[in-house]
């Protein structure tokens, strides 16, 4: 199984949180990546860069973005069948990005969010976990989570462990 990471806008391919998510991937035997967008602010060319690299990927995937990556992850989903995906902190519903309607295709979908994130709205991922019917934590903290990560670990490797079970 493939894990593939997306960053958020200000982060990098081996950010905070994915150093930190990658190891437990890792280690119940999953492919680990993380797709560098530094070059590249515009969303829609990264949710293109993200298809381009999951075009003839035979493997099963999980997708798990952060902020812009959660965006990215999610309208990916759309276009192109995964086995799940982990959201955190995903910017939706925001007026400059191009597509404001998520449809995923992925079997598997859960949504971390921080109460007092003052970047993206806990408020829209409340609306897209009710529109998806899919699980949602909000937790403690700001827009990174980097105070809760413990925590975004623990939940992550639960979702895991969910996934690969189910596979």
């Amino acid at each position: 199984m493939l894990v593939l990471f997306a960053h958020g806008q200000e982060s990098g391919p081996w950010g905070f949180k994915i150093k930190r998510m990658a190891p437990l991937a890792e280690r119940h035997g999953c492919k680990v990546e993380s797709i560098d967008y530094r070059d590249c602010k515009d969303p829609e060319l990264r949710v293109e860069r993200l298809l381009q690299r999951l075009q003839d990927e035979e493997d099963e995937c999980i997708l798990v973005g952060s902020s812009m990556g959660g965006y990215v992850s999610l309208v990916a989903s759309v276009a192109r069948p995964v086995s799940a995906l982990f959201l955190i902190a995903p910017a939706l519903y925001l007026p400059a990005f191009k597509v404001q309607r998520y449809a995923s295709l992925a079997v598997h979908i859960e949504v971390v969010h921080g109460w007092s994130d003052d970047v993206i709205p806990a408020q829209n991922s409340i609306d897209y976990a009710r529109d998806a019917d899919c699980t949602l934590h909000l937790i403690s903290g700001d827009h990174s989570l980097n105070s809760s990560i413990g925590e975004v670990e623990t939940l992550f490797e639960h979702f895991l462990l969910k996934v690969m079970t189910a596979s």
